[in-house]
């Protein structure tokens, strides 16, 4: 497990246009320096030779909850090709979100169709490629940056990606009878322990979870169990059940990895965006 504490932070330019074989993101800016991007995080743990301790404790809030906030990021998981890693690599979830559960996610037919059919079109017609939301499992699995902001009855997501956000409400509130759809949905969360329990529904319909192209439908319910292993490391228990496009419910875990000494940047997409005219079939 690693930190990131870097004053230079290599953004992306333009939207997710291709999957390569790498998996790795097509456009790469040049290096962007801002203000805040050198910055120690404050209260982070230390060994005695200097280097952060991210094996020390989960820090506690003054009720004694885990405290998930921090700047996070996907867990780098994907080897690198014969020709060497850029700087931003996609983790093997962001591919293909099942792809740790034996015989792959559970599609019902149509939906096994469709991710064919996306597979052989190169995702042209992935949200993220035309700048629209990526939803939560997306963001959950892009590596830009994301800062979770925790208060009593309330956890906010705060992601580099189009400088969007998603609210967890824990004050108790029960989820909506018939929301309007949304991309991130409506989240409820309430504590198993250590763990933080999130209930979401109210997606939109045709959302993707992964560049492959595996759908969620409207009907979809979300869960996720947050845990902070230790002070550098956040586990992300996923179930989807959604019976339009799965035949059963099934669940994955994401892994997070604390990031230090540094701040948000915004990735809005559509500025100096240069792929969309490029895709075929747009």
């Amino acid at each position: 497990m690693t930190s990131v504490a870097s004053n230079t932070r290599i953004r992306l330019s333009g939207s997710l246009a291709t999957l390569a074989a790498a998996a790795l993101f097509c456009a790469i800016s040049t290096p962007v320096l801002a203000q805040w991007l050198k910055y120690p995080t404050a209260g982070a743990p230390h060994k005695t030779n200097g280097t952060p301790n991210l094996e020390a404790p989960a820090p506690r809030t003054t009720d004694g909850r885990p405290d998930f906030s921090g700047m996070w990021a996907p867990e780098d998981n994907l080897p690198c090709p014969p020709a060497g890693c850029l700087d931003m690599r996609v983790p093997k979830e962001f591919v293909n979100i099942g792809w740790s559960l034996e015989g792959g996610l559970p599609y019902q037919r149509w939906a096994a169709d469709l991710v064919k059919r996306r597979l052989a079109e190169n995702g042209k017609d992935d949200p993220a490629s035309h700048c629209l939301p990526r939803g939560v499992v997306k963001g959950h699995t892009t590596p830009l940056l994301r800062k979770v902001v925790q208060v009593p009855g309330l956890l906010v997501i705060l992601s580099e990606a189009n400088a969007s956000y998603r609210q967890i409400f824990t004050d108790g509130r029960a989820l909506p009878v018939d929301p309007q759809p949304s991309w991130n949905g409506y989240s409820s969360a309430k504590w198993e322990g250590d763990d933080l329990v999130v209930k979401t529904n109210g997606f939109r319909d045709e959302m993707w979870l992964d560049r492959r192209g595996s759908p969620m439908t409207d009907a979809a319910e979300m869960t996720e169990r947050f845990r902070r292993v230790n002070y550098g490391k956040l586990d992300i228990d996923l179930t989807i059940n959604d019976p339009k496009a799965y035949t059963k419910p099934w669940t994955v875990r994401l892994h997070q990895v604390i990031v230090l000494d540094t701040e948000l940047l915004d990735y809005i997409c559509l500025e100096n965006e240069k792929s969309l005219s490029h895709m075929v079939g747009k």
